[in-house]
Parts: structure tokens; sequence; C-alpha cells
């Protein structure tokens, strides 16, 4: 199954079963009264975050998941059992919605944690409950209250402290190969990333989790391209990292394609704009005449208090002093 981090399904919590009528009937008890169990309390709708899994693809298909319904009671005074509860295991910085209004039930951010939406129907009384003086032989009982029926709206933000984004064929793939373990599929042409992925980069006191999002073009915070149906996924970063490709375009201003990146955030979320942030400049294995006047670029951005580096995520040129101005940048990130 592909990439998927967003789903709509409906959950149906447990039905109580229905309490039992029932009288003794035993040998040498000649006035055996009543005995009827209740019935079992329908199963709950539980969610629960792991980060075993990255995506919301098993929901692709399951559109209609229930929890089982209790037990009816039985004689003797035996209760029904109650019913299992639906336990849905989701990736973390997973969001549930009501899709009907709107309102957050859960945001899953740790792992293990685990979330009750709603409980099942509880069981119904059986009617050994109800005998009264005036009324020995009670002939009812109570029937299970019904379990709750939502429809529920799954969103997927990525929790990571770093986010790569950058124009298309950038080289953001390739330097977040570079900086974890990760393998995502790297090409000379665009949108060679169709989906995000993730990388985790081990620094000298801890790890920290990097976000690619698919190339941003013009118009992307409103619709345009691939990158804005991703950027959900960099706003829980605490640092961004504008990929910038000396190649691209030469006869254009390389500022301006950071521009680019910041006008598509800005129109996206606001908030974007806001986190701290670095500029690399890549493929400077290929800088020579006719590109981009990089030093000027650099210049631009220092009056602006922004720190630019120049690398060659092919060759590794750069990539060190990337690691160590990454560790200084994340050594400043509040404590989770």
């Amino acid at each position: 199954m592909g990439f998927l981090d967003e789903a709509e399904i409906t959950v149906v919590s447990g039905a109580g079963g229905n309490g039992c009528v029932s009288f003794r009937r035993e040998k040498f008890i000649p006035k055996g009264g009543p005995d009827g169990g209740d019935g079992g309390n329908g199963g709950a709708i539980i969610v629960r975050a792991t980060g075993r899994i990255q995506s919301l693809s098993e929901f692709s298909s399951k559109k209609l998941l229930k929890a089982r319904n209790g037990a009816p009671g039985r004689g003797k005074n035996q209760s029904g059992k109650n019913g299992s509860d639906l336990i849905l295991d989701l990736p973390l910085g997973t969001i549930i919605q009501d899709l009907d209004t709107g309102r957050l039930l859960a945001d899953l951010i740790h792992d293990g944690e685990e979330v009750l939406l709603f409980p099942g129907g509880r069981g119904g009384k059986g009617n050994q409950h109800f005998a009264t003086s005036t009324n020995r032989v009670p002939r009812f009982a109570q029937p299970g209250n019904p379990g709750q029926e939502k429809r529920l709206k799954l969103s997927l933000k990525f929790l990571a402290d770093i986010g790569l984004v950058g124009l298309p064929n950038s080289g953001k793939s390739t330097l977040l190969s570079c900086l974890s373990m990760a393998r995502p599929k790297v090409g000379g042409y665009p949108f060679t990333t169709l989906i995000p992925n993730l990388g985790v980069m081990n620094l000298d006191d801890r790890s920290v989790v990097i976000a690619d999002i698919p190339g941003l073009i013009r118009g992307a915070g409103k619709g345009k391209g691939l990158g804005h149906r991703f950027l959900r996924h960099i706003e829980r970063t605490w640092l961004l990292l504008h990929v910038l490709d000396i190649t691209y375009r030469p006869d254009n201003d390389l500022l301006e394609d950071y521009k680019i990146l910041r006008d598509e955030m800005e129109a996206y979320n606001p908030a974007l704009i806001k986190k701290p942030e670095l500029v690399v400049i890549n493929k400077m294995d290929q800088y020579g005449p006719g590109l981009r006047d990089v030093k000027k670029l650099q210049k631009e951005l220092h009056k602006i208090g922004i720190t630019s580096l120049t690398i060659s995520a092919i060759t590794g040129e750069g990539l060190e002093k990337l690691r160590q101005t990454i560790s200084v940048s994340i050594s400043l990130q509040p404590s989770k």
C-alpha cells in the first residue's frame, strides 16, 4: 500500500447486552426468586499512537470499524461478557477530528499514548435488580444501551525536528540520504519526491528527525503542484532548511528562489515563516562561470539575519559544517 496521510472512517462502539429475565428453578427451593444476570458492556473505541507505522494506508480500504457488542445476561445471576474494545493503532502525529462537527478529539504525539474516544453502550440490568416487597416476580429487565457511531477524519502531521523545503530538483532527497540513513528516491528530474520522507540524523548528544517534502512551486500555498498537500508535515518542525539549487535558472536571482519558498509557506500557514531557518545552497560541485552569484545571495541573507552555507550533497562538500550548524541550532530547541 502507498503513503496516505489523510483518511475518513466510520467507527461504531459496541452495544450493551440486554439484561436477562429469569427465575430460580431448583429442586427443594419452592420460592425461587428472580435471577436474571446483567448484560455486558459494549466495547469502546480507543486510539493508540505507535512509532512502528508512518502512514494511514491501512485505512484506504477499511472504512467501517466496529467494536464488539456486550453479551446478554443469563439466568443464575450470570452477567454477560463485556465486548472487546476496538483499538486503532495510528502513526505518531495523527490528529483525530469529528468529521461532522470538526471538533478535535485527540492529537497523538507520544509513543504508546492511548486515548478513549468514546465508550461502548452500557449493559442492561437483569430482573434480579427489580424485585421489591410489592413486586417479587419482576418480568422485565433493562435493554442494553446502543453503541455510538461517529465519522472521523484522520490527519497525519509528522513529528520532525527539521524540515527540508526547496523548489523541485533542488537536491533535498540527496541531502536527506547524506544526513541520515533514509534512502528516498533520487533522480535528475523535477518531482522525483512524490511523498514525504523521514530520516534520523545522529548528532553528538541526540538524534533528530528530518522530514523531506515534495518540491514547492509558485502557487503551492494555494494548491498548485505537489508540495502544498504535504506542507502540514513541516508545521511541527523546529528548524527549516531551505535548499537552493545553484544551477537552477541561471538567469534568475538566486534570492528569488528563497523568496518563492517563503511566500508559499506564508500563504499556507504564516506560522511557518516564523520558524528558525538555515539556507543551504546546493550543487556547488557544478558551480562555475555563468551561474548565479552566491556571495551576493549570502550577503543579502546576512543582512536580514539568515545563516547560509554552501554544500554539494553529491560530493559531501560542506556537509560537516552543515551538521555542526544544525547541531548548534537544534541545541536551542525548547525541551519537548
